[in-house]
């Protein structure tokens, strides 16, 4: 019998997100979870100021990826996606 990976939990994920939001938003800035693969890649969108800063890859990494691996066990990546 094959065990599937479920990946982390959606719940956590937007709930660390939603702690890490207020940086964002201060910016003039957010970001929308769009899916948690069981892999643990998260894909998100950023919208406002984030979608169009020069910055945008340091802070997906620094300010996003990290702190979710951190506080959220299964996260193996962040990525962005398109935008609506």
């Amino acid at each position: 019998m094959e065990i599937q990976h479920q990946g982390p939990p959606r719940e956590a994920v937007e709930a660390a997100l939603d702690r890490l939001r207020p940086g964002l938003v201060a910016d003039g800035g957010n970001i929308e979870l769009l899916d948690v693969s069981a892999d643990g890649i998260v894909r998100v969108v950023f919208q406002g100021a984030c979608a169009r800063c020069p910055a945008q890859v340091a802070t997906l990494r620094v300010a996003i990826e990290e702190p979710l691996q951190r506080s959220v066990r299964g996260v193996t990546a962040v990525v962005p996606a398109a935008g609506p």
